[in-house]
């Protein structure tokens, strides 16, 4: 099996526009997620890094796609978070406009990263961006995370309504993870491993 060295990481760049999408023959894995679903701490995770992914004060504020080289051989692409009730309507339009021209080109995603929280049932927001990921053609993984929050009880019954809420197929991986303990890394590192 191949393998990734994550830590030969570096930060590109941040995209305001589309002009500055990277366009590249490199697979890319596109992370997506709620502003306060702990997006960046996954990536950070998957990095074994702190502090790499910023881990923003407050939620809703990036509105850049962001970009990281991994290993010279992908990118992590880290989009704005959604759902966040405290940004301004025009906020809040022009991340749409920005994710529409992100999704408009089809083949600029290899592998859909979305996360969502183990302990909810998926927003109207997750059902939109899963719908986005779906029409992309891309392959999709769903990340659940804060799975240490759950009790053991839990995790079944809510892992089963993710599935069920978002109209998963059985051919797309949903793995329980916690970005807080490590939980999940291995699996989610297998499915990003298969792209190199």
């Amino acid at each position: 099996m191949a393998s990734l060295n994550v830590n030969k990481a570096e930060f590109i760049k941040s995209a305001a526009s589309p002009a500055q999408f990277i366009r590249s023959s490199m697979p890319s894995v596109v992370f997506a997620g709620k502003s306060n679903v702990g997006k960046s701490s996954v990536i950070n995770r998957m990095l074994n890094r702190k502090n790499f992914a910023r881990v923003g004060a407050s939620p809703g504020k990036t509105v850049h796609v962001n970009y990281f080289h991994i290993d010279g051989r992908l990118y992590f692409v880290d989009l704005p978070g959604y759902g966040y009730a405290k940004v301004s309507q025009s906020e809040r339009e022009r991340w749409g406009k920005l994710m529409e021209q992100f999704f408009a080109e089809r083949d600029r995603i290899t592998l859909g990263v979305m996360i969502v929280d183990a302990r909810h049932k998926p927003t109207a927001d997750d059902l939109t961006m899963a719908q986005w990921f779906k029409d992309s053609g891309c392959r999709l993984v769903i990340v659940a995370n804060k799975l240490d929050k759950l009790k053991k009880s839990e995790i079944e019954p809510n892992l089963r309504l993710i599935r069920e809420t978002l109209e998963l197929p059985d051919s797309v991986p949903l793995i329980p993870f916690s970005a807080e303990k490590g939980q999940g890394r291995e699996a989610l590192m297998a499915e990003i491993i298969k792209l190199i």
